[in-house]
């Protein structure tokens, strides 16, 4: 045990020296950061920021519903303001609080004790977070869909690249998971290898149940909707030189690449791919750095408000460790 809590220490400070080392080399190129943020018109800018950080709360409110469609599946009803208490929880641990315990293990941890199931805990919020990989994508060729001049700009194909290896990651884990060979062989097993049965049972319901799987993708395409359009409302406070439809197309493939699990909350990876995609669209360095700072840091607004949750609950008696915590490192 002492092992691994130092190597997830290791771990954790290892990814922040990667989004600090990004984010020095990105400023290194001396973007022009001071011209980025419009200085007239101060209260459209306001305003629209504003709007993009109050969009990002309802994102919480989203994926709390995308959640709750995901445990119906497996027939337990929980609230959603429970389920929106627990996600913004979750939030706060992954980007507020200095910790080596990931947000998701937190939320698995919490929804056990509501359902007194921690495989279908553990089960709902990877498949949870599964349904980014089909959604992100479809927003993105909408994106292309809705100009198809983004098509010939320099950078689309890293865009399109991404989506596809997204898609085809998705495709390989939903085979395994579905398949009664491979993940199904652990439905009725014992032990940790229980959880893996539990997201086979998952799948293979939502195989069976079209109505349930479309409910599910349409409530995961309102919470990753719900993202882009925070980012869009940031971009037009920052007067960002793009279309709409560039942000529609490339902000998912942002969204794909920031949550690999290489830096501090994205921290430097975002920014850097901005830069990447938004450049040959004549956004300057200085506004993609802006856009992906304003981005993180709306996510840490929003993150903030749970903090007196999680304080309130560390002052509740300790419970028993739940063995879901045990097997989901971050």
């Amino acid at each position: 045990m002492a092992q691994s809590d130092a190597k997830s220490r290791a771990l954790f400070w290892l990814r922040i020296a990667v989004s600090v080392g990004l984010l020095a080399a990105l400023i290194h190129n001396r973007p022009d950061l001071d011209g980025a943020i419009p200085t007239e018109d101060q209260a459209r800018t306001i305003t629209l920021l504003s709007l993009g950080v109050a969009m990002a709360a309802f994102g919480v409110v989203l994926s709390a519903w995308r959640w709750q469609r995901v445990l119906q599946v497996y027939g337990e009803h929980v609230p959603l303001s429970r389920l929106t208490m627990h996600t913004l929880v979750g939030l706060t641990v992954s980007n507020v609080l200095p910790s080596t315990i990931g947000g998701d293990v937190v939320r698995v941890a919490r929804l056990s004790k509501d359902i007194a199931n921690s495989e279908v805990a553990f089960a709902s919020v990877a498949l949870e977070r599964l349904t980014g990989f089909v959604a992100l994508p479809l927003i993105g060729i909408a994106g292309f869909f809705s100009q198809p001049s983004l098509l010939s700009a320099d950078q689309a194909w890293l865009a399109i690249l991404i989506s596809g290896i997204t898609l085809g990651l998705l495709g390989a884990i939903v085979i395994v998971a579905a398949h009664p060979k491979a993940a199904g062989r652990f439905a009725e097993r014992e032990g940790w290898v229980r959880f893996v049965g539990a997201v086979h049972i998952g799948v293979d319901k939502l195989r069976r149940s079209p109505r349930q799987a479309f409910a599910v993708l349409v409530a995961a395409l309102c919470y990753q909707a719900s993202v882009v359009a925070s980012v869009a409302l940031i971009a037009a406070a920052i007067r960002l030189p793009s279309p709409i439809a560039a942000v529609i197309a490339f902000v998912p493939a942002v969204a794909m690449v920031q949550v690999v699990p290489i830096s501090m909350n994205g921290f430097g990876v975002r920014e850097g791919m901005l830069i990447r995609l938004l450049g040959p669209l004549g956004v300057t360095n200085g506004q993609a750095v802006a856009l992906g700072l304003l981005w993180g840091a709306s996510l840490l607004l929003v993150s903030v408000a749970g903090v007196p949750a999680v304080v309130a609950s560390r002052k509740q008696p300790a419970a028993a460790t739940d063995d879901a915590t045990a097997i989901t490192p971050e």
